[in-house]
């Protein structure tokens, strides 16, 4: 009786392990994938604030109304 009983918590635990160390290698791919995006972001807003510097429309505010209102 207390034989099977452990035989089931090892079971178990071996189990859990497992679960454990799947989900780490989830974490794991997701953080390298968020590091990716957050280069790729940079490099898009880099490239986005150098046309706005470059582009001579730029300068109006998003916020006053067109001349023909």
């Amino acid at each position: 009786m207390i034989e099977e009983r452990l035989v089931e918590i090892e079971t178990k635990i071996a189990f859990q392990e497992q679960t454990i160390m799947d989900l780490n290698d989830v974490v794991y791919e997701q953080q390298k994938e968020i590091q990716r995006l957050g280069s790729i972001c940079d490099a898009l807003m880099k490239n986005i604030n150098k046309i706005s510097e470059l582009s001579p429309e730029s300068t109006a505010p998003a916020h006053e109304r067109p001349p023909h209102y």
